[in-house]
């Protein structure tokens, strides 16, 4: 589906209008305003329900040891779970922030009038950011490391990471492209740097 700047759709109506895709999970739309890319975040929903089950299990785990804490007596046993459950909280965030953007999310880029902007947008919250195209000095690959654990696990389906792409904008680094593949990521660099340049 594709998004106006302020996050309407975009129907057809003009001629002049195109849209396309790249790869399964990135459409383009692109008219003589406006360049806007939308991608989602999988093209397997047979995950998400696996993410979904996972959080559903792992949540209920979390409670039941939370409601059997206080019938505990023993302070080392105390201890113990209490520190399991500091490791608890931390996936049950990160599992909860994964299933909702794969399962409501987006990323949404679009040129319009020398600006980039950039949203991630899950449900239609998060922030929008705003790029002006002087400023960009470069678009590029992120690099990334094979064989290296964390980079296996920042690629993993139950993490919101991984970004494919990079926007040099001043001193800034601003990261997107959540883990696409090689080629859907070369080719979106290629686009992007046209609108860049195509875009009044």
């Amino acid at each position: 589906m594709i998004y106006s700047p302020n996050g309407e759709n975009i129907h057809m109506e003009k001629p002049k209008d195109k849209i396309e895709n790249i790869g399964n999970r990135i459409s383009v739309f692109q008219n003589e305003e406006v360049t806007s890319f939308v991608i989602i975040p999988t093209d397997a929903g047979w995950k998400v329900w696996l993410l979904f089950l996972w959080l559903f299990l792992w949540t209920i785990s979390g409670v039941l040891v939370i409601i059997n804490y206080f019938h505990l007596s023993d302070t080392n046993v105390k201890l113990v779970v209490i520190v399991w459950l500091a490791f608890w909280a931390y996936f049950e965030f990160r599992l909860g922030r994964a299933y909702l953007f794969r399962k409501f999310g987006k990323e949404k880029i679009w040129v319009k009038r020398g600006t980039l902007f950039y949203w991630k947008d899950i449900a239609g919250a998060g922030k929008k950011q705003e790029f002006d195209k002087t400023m960009v000095s470069e678009i590029g690959l992120v690099e990334k490391k094979k064989n290296d654990f964390f980079q296996f696990m920042n690629e993993s389906f139950w993490v919101v990471g991984g970004q494919s792409l990079f926007l040099q904008y001043g001193a800034k680094t601003i990261t997107f492209g959540i883990q696409l593949n090689d080629s859907d990521c070369r080719e979106l660099q290629k686009r992007l740097k046209n609108a860049l340049k195509d875009q009044l």
